[in-house]
């Protein structure tokens, strides 16, 4: 396969664009000094994100800067060097620091093939250790963002970060996207047995504390690891950030990923966040003893809900989508909203 060929950005001049590996929107971009004459590169690698696609909005890059600066005390996200709102002329553009690590979902996927293929139970045991390892640390980011409270549930307007408020219930989601599942093949009795478990969901969803700011995204895809430590070293992506639910992006770590040694780690690390984080949006019970941990279960495959049937009722093919539609029918199906295909 051929190397793409380098673009250039007038607003970045001096660098050489290509597509950074892992960019699932194809906005993402590594952007490299140009070499001079006598072949020197003079400057840093950076990042440069577009925002061209007709979902965002003309400050999606502000947004997403001042959520970047809003968490960088607490999180570790790429520093922002220059932000470029989208006008008549030019898409919206954020360039950022290159972090170093590696992207989650490839370590973990490398840590599941060590345990399947552990031939020993001490082997079994050290993979398992490393699963919970990494878990951890992804349950301890979305743990500190179910810590950071934020006044009612709603989507970011500008990049002062106003909050304009929404009322989404799951039920009436499901409705919504009723003709997009029946599209992808759901019978009626399907979508009918999901919209039931979407009213027993939004019953246990309705008395969960006060709202918090939710990456939406949050998944080992868009998190940087060290391999080595498998401690997060960048949390990537914040284009779906919004106020809301305290478990979502608990449910978005826990949505395919089900290895046991790695649900235990995610859940460690979710009540150790809140612990360090101790604002009003974390979960007022921050025990993590057997009744607590299977509380928070329930509560993150119930807020996942919202992504799957977003997700199920896409009108494109790709393994994400497919993945969605079989959990969401094995849930619709069982009434489960834990139930796997």
């Amino acid at each position: 396969m051929q190397p793409p060929i380098p673009r250039v950005e007038p607003r970045l001049p001096g660098y050489l664009l290509v597509p950074l590996a892992g960019g699932w929107s194809a906005e993402t971009f590594l952007a490299t000094p140009a070499a001079s004459a006598d072949g020197a590169r003079v400057g840093e690698q950076l990042v440069v994100r577009y925002f061209a696609d007709a979902r965002h909005a003309p400050s999606a890059a502000g947004i997403q800067a001042a959520l970047l600066g809003r968490v960088r005390d607490v999180l570790p996200v790429p520093g922002v060097r220059q932000v470029h709102d989208a006008d008549d002329g030019s898409s919206g553009l954020l360039v950022m620091d290159l972090l170093t690590g590696e992207l989650g979902s490839l370590v973990l996927a490398r840590l599941v093939e060590d345990r399947r293929h552990a031939d020993r139970r001490h082997r079994r045991r050290e993979a398992d250790a490393r699963l919970r390892s990494l878990g951890c640390s992804l349950g301890r980011v979305a743990g500190t963002l179910a810590a950071t409270p934020l006044p009612r549930t709603g989507l970011f307007a500008d990049a002062a970060l106003r909050i304009e408020p929404f009322d989404l219930r799951l039920p009436d989601w499901v409705d919504t996207h009723a003709a997009g599942l029946v599209a992808s093949g759901w019978s009626n009795g399907e979508v009918s047995g999901l919209r039931e478990v979407a009213e027993r969901a939004v019953v246990n969803l309705d008395g969960a504390t006060s709202p918090c700011l939710v990456h939406s995204d949050l998944n080992p895809k868009n998190v940087l690891v060290d391999p080595d430590t498998l401690q997060v070293t960048g949390v990537l992506d914040w284009e779906f950030a919004h106020a809301g639910h305290p478990a979502t992006d608990l449910g978005n770590l826990l949505r395919f990923d089900r290895e046991p040694a790695y649900v235990e780690g995610v859940l460690d690390g979710w009540f150790a966040g809140q612990r360090l984080g101790g604002g009003p949006g974390a979960a007022p019970n921050r025990a993590t003893g057997s009744a607590e941990r299977r509380r928070a279960t329930d509560l993150a495959r119930a807020a996942d809900l919202v992504a799957l049937v977003e997700l199920a009722a896409r009108d494109t093919d790709n393994p994400v989508v497919r993945q969605a539609n079989a959990h969401l029918r094995a849930v619709a199906r069982t009434g489960d909203v834990h139930a796997t295909p």
